[in-house]
């Protein structure tokens, strides 16, 4: 038989630390279980073992700290996130099958021990698995072991026999055992000898093969003088030692490899638990399926209805019941709709049934992922009226940090059966997981979150994917060649300052020239060569001009490849640009884009500025462009209530020159725009923790200036201060940042040990309620600007939202009127104690609107 036994303690340790932390949103840490379900499973892929046991070490003092009170004193305990996740590992274990093993007095080591000996008597096969080192003296003929870690979230595995450790330390497995007798073991507090390093001990055991025979001849040994009085001063402790090192072989176990064979799988109690955990990709991958359904669940089973059902019965029935759960679909570019009515499925592509469904008022609408549907009826010019609940959008509400929303992983976390249907899995938890969710939303506060900002919203972006943006193609092209002859130029450039040429784009060619042949001091070295990543290269800008030109080589190329290569890929045959807006990526509540992402569209310097001027206006028409004035803080102002800030912003004062005025104790008009500058970054980066050092890096200044900055800036704005402190206390004690929109986000990273890991839940407390609002503040004036522009019969529409802008295409004959009307809906989305502040400026091009 082939058996595998892992060592569950030092898994479950490197697991921890190899994977950031993951917590469920009931604050459960997950990061060390999901770790070591993946090691696990990689480890059965690669070894295919006939049982599994798993060996955890209990708190209890074993028989080494008995002979030694000093065996791991120094150790500290388990981080309370680490042992928070020990007892529902083990229990995820059981309920998959595993037998576990503890054994008091001793340590899983010796579990691990105990049964390689046994394979070795008996002819069979053990693999042991660990990330601990001290395995590797268990090595023999019919023991391996797989010397297991986790590495940037990813399960790594090395493989040790009796040649591989030859080949890496150059003796027999039994020979480690005395190596460590002498080098000691800093981990385990094992003395050894002092003075005498792992070569040291490794040379020494290599010559004369073991602790016995240096002892027996010490007087004659050929070595050092200083290091025969060490061996004779420390004998006792070397011996000591290697008793402690030796790991025990006879633990009192049940070693009957037969009793190791995987129970059956508890399959629901498992899924359960998994769903609780929120591993619901694991839950396919470890090949365990959805609960099965309790009988009163499937008293009306679900049954796909022919395609030729009678719709108009169907409509009817929907009519009268006022309500209506579907999951749209579109196969080929056709909408299709299975609705679920009275736990039946019907299988639906008859327009004239969706078009009647989806403009009847008074039938209330449930869905998963609304805004395709929105985008596709509006394709067609049919309004969808009476949307009650999009499920993904609840469900991001709920649990901003999850990595998916999909409804059969919505049922298992809710705890919804999952009735056996395949595609029509959606369909048929439909009207569970609406019902559970609005429930939810309810709890939470949520309610008009969902309904007034994030479900109208929807069809908002939906109409601004269809619309578009027109870009000039052939500018983009032409801006490309322009850019390609100055990188060229550039690469000329820096072949000369380096004196050779050599591929730019390789870090490994790269770092060669700048810190080899340039002679430049460098920072990190990684395997492949020196690191070449921005910041690094920032740093040494003024070393040498090759630096200055590489990083300006760099810009231009990202600027080439993304945002004029990759635009011109997809410009549609309409000539105008598609993004796709995205309401559930971020934790704050932003929203973002993809296919392109027209959010990052380069800002900062003037040829990343240059891009604004190929995204246009059609024929006759104009783009409105309006942002908001200083959004965050001024959201910041009134949810701190500041008293000094709020006037500020009622005085209509420029906030940086008051700021300054106050941190530098001077008459505002005699700020100069230096110190502007540097109140401008205090304003900005208080409000996210924003340190003495890191301030003083920003913006230039020593350390000691940049805390009186701060300092004096907190004096002044006391009520910031004061705000700062309540959010985090209010966070903690809730487990939640808040907006005030009621948007949530969770922080379980409070209550973490670690020191940088609790501050960053801070930072995030501090400025969530921030971000949040300002987004919800943007997505209010977006719908109201939608919504103002439909009203008055207007041809203009909202075409883009980037970050605190918005813009709108208007006829020409249109643009004051659109103008005015972004400006005011913008201006009144929220009621704040200071004004909102928006500028509308009218262009041809992205680039003139912003002029």
């Amino acid at each position: 038989m082939k058996l595998l036994v892992l060592d569950g303690n030092s898994i479950l340790n490197r697991a921890f630390y190899g994977i950031r932390l993951l917590t469920t949103k009931e604050g459960l840490f997950t990061n060390g279980i999901y770790g070591f379900l993946t090691m696990l499973q990689k480890l059965k892929n690669d070894t295919n073992p006939d049982a599994v046991a798993i060996a955890f070490d209990l708190r209890a003092p074993t028989f080494r700290h008995k002979e030694y009170t000093g065996y791991k004193a120094q150790r500290k305990g388990m981080p309370e996130e680490l042992a928070q996740q020990l007892p529902n590992l083990k229990e995820l274990l059981r309920l998959l099958g595993y037998r576990l093993l503890e054994c008091e007095g001793f340590e899983a080591d010796d579990i691990l021990g105990t049964l390689a000996k046994k394979c070795e008597e008996t002819g069979d096969e053990c693999i042991l698995a660990t990330g601990d080192r001290d395995s590797l003296q268990l090595v023999g003929p019919h023991v391996t072991v797989r010397l297991a870690a986790t590495k940037f979230g990813q399960p790594q595995v090395t493989v040790y026999d009796e040649a591989k450790i030859m080949e890496d330390y150059g003796v027999t497995p039994k020979q480690l055992i005395d190596i460590k007798a002498i080098q000691g073991d800093t981990s385990d507090n094992i003395p050894g000898v002092p003075g005498i390093g792992p070569k040291g001990a490794g040379e020494l055991i290599q010559k004369y093969h073991d602790l016995d025979t240096i002892y027996k001849n010490i007087d004659t040994l050929d070595i050092r003088e200083s290091m025969r009085q060490k061996l004779i001063q420390h004998k006792e402790t070397a011996y000591l030692s290697r008793r402690l090192g030796t790991i025990c072989t006879s633990a009192p176990i049940d070693t009957e490899i037969a009793h190791y064979v995987c129970a059956p799988c508890d399959n629901d109690a498992a899924v359960r638990l998994m769903a609780k955990l929120e591993f619901f990709s694991l839950i396919d991958k470890m090949g365990l399926r959805a609960p099965a359904v309790p009988a009163e669940v499937t008293a009306g089973e679900l049954v796909r209805v022919a395609e030729h059902t009678d719709t108009a019965e169907l409509l009817k029935a929907l009519q009268k019941a006022g309500r209506a759960d579907f999951i749209a679909d579109y196969p080929d570019g056709v909408l299709r709709l299975a609705v679920n009515f009275r736990n039946q499925i019907h299988r639906i592509d008859d327009l004239k049934f969706i078009k009647a469904l989806c403009a009847d008022e008074k039938i209330k609408k449930n869905t998963h992922d609304i805004k395709p549907l929105y985008a596709k009826l509006d394709a067609l010019g049919v309004p969808l009226r009476n949307a009650e609940m999009d499920t993904m959008l609840a469900a991001y509400l709920l649990n901003p940090s999850a990595s998916g929303y999909e409804p059969a992983r919505l049922a298992q976390e809710y705890g919804i059966p999952l009735p056996e249907q395949g595609e029509l899995a959606a369909a048929a938890v439909l009207p569970a997981l609406t019902d559970k969710l609005v429930e939810e939303i309810a709890k939470k506060n949520q309610t008009e979150l969902l309904d007034k900002i994030e479900m109208p919203l929807a069809a908002v972006l939906a109409r601004m994917e269809n619309i578009g943006f027109a870009v000039d193609a052939e500018g983009i092209q032409a801006y490309g060649d322009v850019l390609q002859k100055q990188i060229d130029e550039i690469q000329s450039q820096i072949y000369e300052a380096v004196g050779y040429e050599f591929n730019i784009n390789s870090p490994k060619q790269l770092g060669e020239a700048l810190f080899v042949k340039l002679g430049l001091s460098h920072g990190k070295k990684t395997k492949s060569g020196y690191s070449t990543a921005a910041g690094i290269l920032e740093n040494l800008r003024y070393e040498h001009p090759a630096v200055e030109l590489v990083l300006n080589y760099r810009s231009m190329a990202k600027l080439k490849s993304t945002y004029c290569e990759g635009l011109l890929k997809v410009v549609a045959p309409d000539g105008r640009i598609h993004s796709s807006f995205n309401q559930t990526e971020t934790r704050t509540g932003r929203i973002s884009s993809t296919e392109p992402n027209l959010q990052n569209i380069p800002v900062r310097t003037e040829l990343g500025r240059e891009m604004r001027r190929f995204f246009v206006a059609r024929k006759g028409w104009v783009l409105v462009d309006a942002d908001y004035s200083q959004i965050e803080l001024r959201v910041l102002a009134h949810v701190a209530n500041d008293r000094n800030m709020i006037q500020a912003f009622l005085n209509n004062d420029d906030i940086h020159r008051s700021t300054a005025a106050q941190v530098f104790h001077m008459p505002e008009d005699m700020v100069t725009p230096i110190m502007r500058s540097r109140a401008k970054a205090v304003n900005f980066g208080i409000v996210y923790g924003i340190s003495a050092f890191s301030l003083a890096k920003d913006i230039g200044v020593t350390r000691k200036e940049a805390d009186t900055y701060i300092r004096d800036y907190l004096s002044h704005y006391s009520g910031i201060n004061e705000y700062m402190k309540r959010v985090v206390a209010e966070a903690k004690e809730n487990g939640y940042a808040e907006t005030m929109f009621g948007r949530r986000r969770y922080l379980p990273e409070l209550t973490s040990s670690n020191f940088n890991m609790r501050s960053f839940g801070e930072r995030v407390a501090r400025n969530m309620p921030i971000q949040g609002a300002a987004a919800d503040i943007i997505k209010i004036a977006m719908i109201r600007v939608e919504n103002r522009l439909q009203k008055e019969n207007m041809k203009s529409r909202l075409i883009l939202q980037v970050h605190d802008e918005l813009i709108v295409e208007a006829p020409q004959d249109e643009a004051e009127k659109a103008a005015k009307i972004l400006t005011e809906e913008m201006q009144s989305a929220a009621s704040l104690s200071v004004p909102l502040v928006a500028e509308a400026k009218i262009g041809r091009t992205w680039y003139e609107a912003k002029a």
